[in-house]
């Protein structure tokens, strides 16, 4: 691909996330507008009641956005200031669990890094997921410094970051599917249904893709499927990545060990917004939030826009707004905006990490050459 086209690719996915954050910003600040109106609380110039529903479109517009960001400003701005210093250390414990989950996957491959230099970048790959498409941007950063370990297992290094967000992966969309189970009350909202069928989908579809990565069975099925991969553009490499999965799999207690950190993980990130929540006075219920939460994250992972900017926040406004949960508009996008806000300052962290780091010297190779 040019760089002129990879150019257009990346200014048109900013500009997909810059219209969906525009669009939730309007939609919002127009109804909050709508309401007030309707309670009697907006007037025109002259000192007499606004009249919603004579008002011509481009009237309604003009009172959503004179209206609307002030008081989204006071709701933000409601917040309780413990709740978000709580919400920043939660933060900060969801990156280290993080570091340690990805050292498993890296001392499974013969990579023996110290923690400190693990969260070192990890730090660093935080703060390209605020820069680059997704919310997996960072993965390039991480598998950037992975493969400058080694001159002759770059393939391996670089796998470690694939398996480790994989395992993520998995194990969000297994918290939401098993999260499921105390909400169906919500699966009444034609909404809630149908993300929550794709949900289940990608759980199975993740499930089945793990269970092939880590334990194999195609080759032994299909006897010419290793001819078939030698065929492809870099196939003697896709199968080093193929036969570095198998390690993954036969290393005791890996896939145990990781889940299991993935699922303090997602307690945590939930907890986040459960304890966001509280800070705002905003009456749902932690369940309904370990439901949502992990639906939207996995939604947002795509790479649609910087960061899943625009993204994340439609779907919070759409899912928390749902009658069986019940929270208005503008405090929905304030409880995202305020878990980005947090997951932000981590990222300036990341920035300081990465201004430390982009000019030494290669990190040590940790193995000898072959």
């Amino acid at each position: 691909m040019s760089a002129e086209r990879k150019t257009w690719k990346t200014s048109a996915r900013f500009l997909v996330g810059a219209l969906l954050l525009i669009w939730i910003f309007h939609c919002i600040f127009v109804n909050e507008a709508r309401m007030r109106a309707r309670r009697g609380e907006l007037a025109t110039p002259a000192g007499q009641t606004v009249n919603w529903d004579t008002l011509g479109r481009t009237e309604q517009w003009q009172y959503g956005w004179r209206h609307g960001p002030p008081a989204l400003a006071s709701t933000l701005g409601s917040v309780r200031p413990s709740a978000f210093l709580a919400a920043l250390g939660l933060m900060g414990a969801m990156l280290y669990a993080g570091a340690a989950r990805w050292r498993i996957a890296l001392s499974a491959q013969g990579f023996e890094l110290p923690l400190r230099r693990i969260v070192h970048i990890s730090l660093i790959a935080h703060f390209f997921n605020a820069l680059l498409l997704g919310t997996v941007g960072g993965d390039v950063a991480k598998a950037y410094y992975a493969a400058r370990e080694t001159h002759h297992k770059k393939a391996e290094a670089v796998l470690t970051v694939f398996a480790d967000r994989v395992i993520g992966l998995w194990a969000m969309l297994l918290f939401g599917g098993i999260m499921v189970l105390p909400n169906l009350d919500l699966l009444r909202q034609p909404g809630l249904r149908t993300v929550v069928a794709l949900l289940l989908a990608m759980l199975a579809g993740a499930s089945l893709f793990v269970f092939l990565a880590f334990r194999g069975g195609v080759s032994r099925a299909w006897s010419g499927a290793r001819l078939w991969l030698e065929r492809l553009p870099r196939g003697d490499w896709i199968k080093r990545l193929l036969d570095s999965c198998r390690v993954f799999g036969k290393t005791p207690w890996f896939v145990t060990r990781t889940l299991t950190l993935s699922m303090a993980l997602n307690v945590l990130m939930v907890l986040q917004f459960v304890v966001l929540a509280r800070g705002l006075g905003l009456q749902v219920s932690a369940s309904a939030l370990a439901l949502i939460v992990p639906l939207v994250i996995c939604v947002a992972a795509l790479p649609i826009s910087p960061s899943g900017l625009g993204v994340r926040e439609n779907l919070f406004v759409h899912l928390l707004a749902a009658q069986a949960v019940g929270v208005p508009a503008t405090p929905a996008l304030s409880l995202s905006l305020l878990a980005y806000a947090a997951s932000l300052a981590w990222s300036v962290l990341g920035g300081l990490a990465y201004l430390t780091l982009k000019d030494r010297r290669h990190l040590r190779e940790l193995t000898a050459e072959e």
